[in-house]
């Protein structure tokens, strides 16, 4: 089984401020996706602010993780600066039950094409689990060319890539990987445009949105992996209003707010990352995907079993 296909939706890592993992809070966001029908939970990855825990919280987060779901795959992000500490990261997340890894050449200094390579070559031996490279240039300030992947698929464990949306025309983008590395499971993040690059033939979702409304991005995948561009089509608005402004504000704060919102967690942003304004924080609301009933006089919206336990309204709590 590919494990690098279908939904693979990433929730966020709910954690104290001074960084330790609330654990029953993860735990009851894992259950969601295994329940909301989600194909694998992308553990740690950007969503679940990987880089903001120490060694030990992350291996408490694979534990917990790994200890909710019995259906489907956890993949773990094992990005670090050093490749010693991503080996270290690798191994722990074998060794507490993680069915694959997920490697983002982190670095401080930009790094070359032969650092990548030697970095993914060191940790992809650190275990015998299949490998996704997560290209994330927005962050690590690496682009990988279609070249460097072919090399990297030559890697025995390396199984999979997770691509950004492309500037330009997304069908070419997905044939140059396949045609460098055809063998390899490809990909994409950038929620608003996977749609259109499971239609173009993707592999796989790695999604935001499926880390907090599950059900709704699995019909999303399963719609538009079976090339029904109208049932695809029909999916995709029910998160028109999210796509929007994760467009504009990007995903991170936003989906940590809706977790709030939604009453599955009172954890905010690692500091010193900062919530969002009151302003912001309204359209959140009204972008959320509408499975509530009425507002009640407690001034709390509650949500059907699909999207979660408590719907806080900020106009009446302040949250």
């Amino acid at each position: 089984m590919n494990i690098f296909s279908g939904l693979s939706a990433f929730p966020i890592t709910p954690m104290t401020p001074d960084g330790q993992v609330i654990t029953s809070d993860l735990a009851r966001l894992v259950r969601r996706i295994e329940e909301g029908g989600a194909d694998s939970v992308g553990l740690l990855g950007s969503t679940g602010t990987y880089m903001f825990l120490s060694r030990e919280e992350r291996r408490r987060a694979v534990v917990a993780a790994v200890g909710s779901v019995s259906s489907i795959p956890v993949i773990v992000g094992v990005g670090a600066m050093r490749t010693d500490g991503a080996q270290a990261l690798a191994r722990d997340a074998a060794e507490s039950g993680a069915a694959g890894l997920l490697l983002a050449p982190v670095s401080y200094t930009p790094l070359t094409e032969q650092e990548v390579y030697r970095h993914f070559e060191a940790v992809a031996a650190a275990t015998d689990l299949p490998l996704c490279i997560y290209s994330n240039p927005g962050t690590t300030k690496f682009t990988f060319s279609p070249a460097l992947v072919a090399r990297l698929a030559e890697i025995p464990t390396v199984a999979a890539i997770k691509l950004p949306l492309p500037i330009g025309d997304l069908p070419a983008d997905l044939a140059a990987f396949r045609t460098a590395a055809p063998g390899l499971s490809v990909g994409y993040s950038g929620d608003w445009g996977c749609k259109e690059a499971l239609l173009a033939g993707a592999d796989c979702w790695f999604s935001v949105v499926g880390g907090l409304f599950p059900e709704a991005a699995a019909a999303l995948t399963r719609a538009a992996m079976a090339g029904d561009r109208i049932a695809a089509d029909q999916a995709d608005a029910t998160f028109a209003g999210l796509w929007a402004l994760f467009r504009e504000h990007g995903s991170l704060r936003l989906v940590h707010e809706a977790a709030r919102l939604m009453g599955l967690t009172d954890a905010g942003l690692p500091p010193p990352l900062l919530g969002i304004d009151d302003d912001l924080r309204r359209e959140l609301t009204s972008a959320l995907p509408r499975q509530t009933v009425p507002l009640s006089a407690s001034g709390v919206r509650t949500i059907s079993p699909q999207t979660g336990p408590g719907f806080h309204d900020p106009a009446r709590t302040g949250a």
